[in-house]
């Protein structure tokens, strides 16, 4: 390479602006020695313009705060209970203004709220745990406008002329980066200028020389030629000493936010391209094939990612060192790759990281990064649900809103269109009182409603329009379940009428939103081998051999028939591969056996659901209403669920003339209903009374059902 590009390093010309600049980076090359340039002070003309916080703006406690509705709002004391809007009074939710700032945008998840208004404020880290569609991703982008505003850093990569292989970095405040750069094209622009002139001077005396001198012209050509490709190898030196902008906040006017979620190592972490050109002068310079990460480019912002555990180890690592160390270097990710031999000098990545996952991210994270983030930071559960109030009630409408203009295709929503979204946030929830939290799923149903309403070309989206959007927007659980009930009637797989003995219609979901019936049957015969043994078949999975298991010792203690010498076999009635999981068919596995032990039929048009103690105590479960409604479809009259579950009941209204619900809370009020009225179903539910009596009469027990939400099963 040409000594001559050495006194080249800094253009000769530089603005006004750059020769008052602070740093000692001057604006223009990179600082002498290696020093790192120093910040500018606080009254710097380079902290002020697009960065500075105007005067009038919130200060963070303000942001986050309740937003007042434009439309009418009934005083509390005049709401009612039925008014499902909480006492606003519009016409459609075009009368609702939207916040602009996100964290406005935010329904319920109060607490996961205060928690990202404090981390934002003094800068922590954030672990967000729940699950999908709660908001966490939008209290991540929330947090990056909350941020308190800090002088934005542009990232610049250097040459490094002593080792090519460890190119420098420096930064510099945002927006110079580009400066910086535009400085240096044009002085290597003007420098390959006066070389190209210099060239083909030197070429043309050559030439003309060779031609009248030595009258040879075809040595005249090779010496031009000679000529050229040293110029043009000597003008690569002066190339190479153009800085490459890593990280451009030049147009950044807010904290940046980085979303890594699923992002590969080389995305992540920064990496270094491969070069297939490494010698003879063609080769790419080092410090130009350097790219950034979403660690660097995060840098005085928020680095998001979502499903935490799916990095792998190694990246993970990684990500614990740029959090320790506010730096990290760059170097190719692929060990097979050229890449692999540059390191830079560490480039910034002091970011505040939001980490969100479901629960079973916990398990697979690395417990060295979680210690990371818990030691400088907050974890926080999402709800899943929060209480039905007439403040809430006004924030879900508001939030329909939301929904039509952030799509911006959608015709708004009337009143009565709102309350039928708000009647689904509650059936959605499972729990009395209470509405779901899980908006992704109910903005899907708001758009699908939407889209509706703008194929009719109609002016507002109807009532009608959302009881139509709910049938096309349902899952593919959902889905799948009502097609396995057309199949199971038509090859007469569901039974819904008579009494068979061994036989019982039990209850189960599919996903989080759609019911099936699952029969169970249960037969008595000798043992083959040592002693009696239950063998369940139907893919069980623990929780449900454990509740078989729960089933056996209440047979055993409630019956008078010896079954030390005999086999009780149950069967899960086409489980499919998925299996059963829960124990939420308790009830109806021992209301199967004891019916075959007593050889007492079981009412077929009825069907069950519930958890069992080994004291006979119907325990509450998850589902209740999909289960329900999947009962009436599958053409059962009275379904039994658990006493404990009687609140949590909202089913649509075609399914309420169609079954009756029968809440019990123990196991000889589930044989009362369900076996056939004779002297040994009398007896026995006698016996049943005796030993144990009722189940929830206990104030444990009670508490137990009331005061925790039961997983669905």
């Amino acid at each position: 390479m040409s000594n001559d590009t050495d006194d080249t390093d800094v253009p000769e010309e530089r603005s006004a602006e750059e020769e008052e600049s602070p740093f000692t980076l001057d604006g223009s090359g990179p600082p002498e020695d290696g020093e790192p340039g120093e910040q500018p002070p606080a009254d710097s003309p380079l902290t002020e313009g697009a960065h500075n916080e105007p005067e009038d703006e919130p200060t963070i406690e303000d942001l986050g705060s309740d937003v007042e509705f434009d439309a009418e709002v009934a005083d509390d004391e005049d709401i009612d209970d039925d008014d499902l809007l909480g006492g606003l009074r519009i016409d459609s939710t075009a009368e609702i203004s939207v916040p602009e700032r996100l964290v406005d945008q935010v329904i319920g998840q109060e607490h996961a709220r205060d928690v990202v208004l404090k981390a934002a404020k003094q800068r922590r880290h954030v672990m967000m745990i729940g699950s999908p569609g709660t908001g966490k991703s939008m209290l991540a982008k929330a947090m990056a406008e909350l941020l308190p505003k800090e002088e934005l850093q542009d990232v610049l990569v250097y040459h490094n002329p002593d080792d090519g292989n460890e190119p420098k970095i420096r930064t510099v405040p945002a927006g110079k980066g580009e400066q910086i750069v535009g400085a240096h094209k044009e002085e290597a622009q003007k420098r390959n200028q006066m070389r190209s002139f210099l060239m083909w001077i030197i070429i043309a005396v050559v030439v003309g020389y060779a031609l009248l001198a030595m009258q040879n012209i075809l040595l005249g050509i090779i010496a031009a030629a000679v000529i050229y490709v040293a110029f043009r190898y000597a003008s690569r030196g002066s190339d190479a000493m153009i800085p490459n902008l890593l990280v451009n906040n030049a147009d950044t006017q807010t904290a940046p936010f980085e979303d890594a979620t699923g992002a590969h190592a080389g995305a992540l972490l920064g990496d270094v391209r491969h070069d297939p050109f490494q010698s003879g002068g063609m080769e790419t310079p080092s410090h130009d094939r350097v790219e950034p990460g979403a660690i660097h480019q995060a840098n005085k912002g928020v680095l998001f990612i979502d499903e935490i555990n799916t990095l792998d180890v190694r990246s993970q690592q990684h990500l614990m060192t740029a959090i320790q160390e506010g730096a990290f270097g760059i170097t190719g990710q692929s060990e097979r790759s050229s890449g692999a031999m540059v390191q830079t000098e560490p480039v910034p990545t002091d970011f505040v990281m939001v980490a969100a996952g479901n629960l079973d991210a916990l398990e697979n994270m690395h417990p060295a990064l979680r210690n990371r983030i818990r030691g400088y930071g907050y974890e926080v559960y999402m709800d899943d649900t929060i209480r039905d109030t007439p403040d809430m009630r006004r924030k879900y409408t508001r939030f329909v809103a939301q929904e039509v203009e952030k799509d911006g295709r959608l015709p708004h929503f009337t009143e009565d269109a709102v309350e039928e979204v708000i009647l689904e946030a509650r059936r959605r929830a499972g729990r009395k009182d209470h509405l779901t939290l899980e908006l992704r799923s109910l903005g899907g149903l708001v758009r699908v409603a939407g889209d509706i309403a703008r194929a009719k070309d109609a002016e507002f989206t109807t009532r009608d329009d959302v009881l139509e959007a709910k049938s096309r927007s349902r899952s593919i659980e959902q889905q799948l379940a009502d097609d396995y009930i057309e199949r199971r009637k038509d090859y007469e797989l569901h039974v819904s009428e008579g009494y068979q003995v061994g036989r019982v219609n039990g209850l189960a979901v599919m996903g989080q939103d759609s019911g099936i019936m699952l029969p169970v049957m249960a037969e008595i015969t000798p043992s083959q081998g040592m002693g009696g043994q239950v063998i369940a078949t139907g893919q069980l999975k623990e929780m449900a051999e454990e509740s078989v298991q729960n089933v056996s010792a209440i047979i055993k203690k409630f019956t008078d028939t010896d079954i030390a010498n005999k086999d009780i076999h149950i069967q899960f009635i086409q489980t499919g591969q998925q299996g059963v999981d829960g124990d939420s068919a308790s009830i109806t596995v021992a209301t199967a056996v004891i019916s075959a032990l007593e050889n007492v039929g079981v009412d077929q048009s009825l069907a069950m659901t519930g958890s069992l103690s080994v004291r006979g105590d119907v325990l509450p479960v998850g589902g209740v209403t999909h289960k329900i409604e999947a009962a009436a479809k599958a053409g059962c009259d009275r379904v039994i669920i658990p006493a404990a579950n009687e609140q949590d009941v909202m089913i649509e209204d075609e399914y309420k003339e169609m079954i009756e619900i029968i809440p019990v809370s123990h196991i000889s009020e589930v044989l009362e209903v369900a076996l056939e009225g004779n002297a040994d179903k009398s007896s026995l539910v006698a016996r049943l009374k005796n030993i144990t009596g009722s189940a929830l009469e206990s104030s444990d027990v009670t508490t137990t059902a009331g005061g925790s939400e039961p997983t669905p099963q």
